[in-house]
């Protein structure tokens, strides 16, 4: 599941922004057409068209099973989904989560610091050559929305003392991860002994 497919940073045009994630889904569902230059980008076309779009790209990696829990669940579950499918559409947050977030989990290590952001950032850059062209803002950008996106999620308690916070997943939420890769469950902070229970 980890790769070095590339990196798309798109991501930092929002954060996990639930509400209007929900108002695209629930328009998809009812085959509605949304008002994106006003409902996303207050009223500016390409703020609007640019989210829109990075929104039906999450959209897209989710299973109708994982959209309807998205559309239908508590405000945990929802948020829980709605990072699931920030993890398929963006390999730098999903390694991050994996890589750091849940190896730290799994040493009942639960803060992260500045240095395990970086050693992360450096470790990708050795591997990703789309990373060579990025500009110093757009990189405090990346990691100023990871964080964002971290804490909105509920993965980390908030974005200056990045506590993780151990995950309380519902039972149709697993049963659809499972259903679709129980490795996804790994973006959830999931031991593999967990993983492994919540196949049967």
């Amino acid at each position: 599941m980890i790769d070095t497919d590339k990196y798309d940073f798109s991501f930092t045009a929002l954060s996990l922004r639930l509400n209007e994630m929900l108002l695209v889904a629930e328009a998809a569902k009812d085959g509605k057409e949304i008002d994106y230059v006003n409902e996303l980008g207050g009223g500016k076309s390409s703020t609007g068209k640019r989210m829109f779009s990075e929104f039906k790209k999450r959209l897209a990696f989710l299973t109708p099973k994982q959209i309807e829990i998205l559309l239908e669940s508590s405000l945990v579950t929802q948020k829980q989904i709605a990072l699931v499918s920030i993890c398929k559409s963006y390999g730098f947050i999903r390694d991050f989560v994996i890589e750091v977030l849940r190896e730290k989990l799994l040493l009942y290590d639960y803060e992260i610091t500045e240095g395990d952001y970086i050693s992360f950032y450096r470790r990708k850059f050795e591997l990703h050559e789309e990373m060579d062209s990025l500009t110093e803002l757009t990189e405090k950008k990346i990691r100023q929305v990871t964080f964002k996106i971290l804490e909105q999620a509920g993965l980390i308690n908030d974005i200056k003392s990045r506590i993780i916070q151990p995950q309380i997943i519902e039972f149709k939420l697993i049963k659809a991860i499972v259903q679709d890769n129980p490795n996804w469950l790994k973006v959830l902070l999931l031991s593999d002994m967990d993983i492994e229970r919540s196949k049967n």
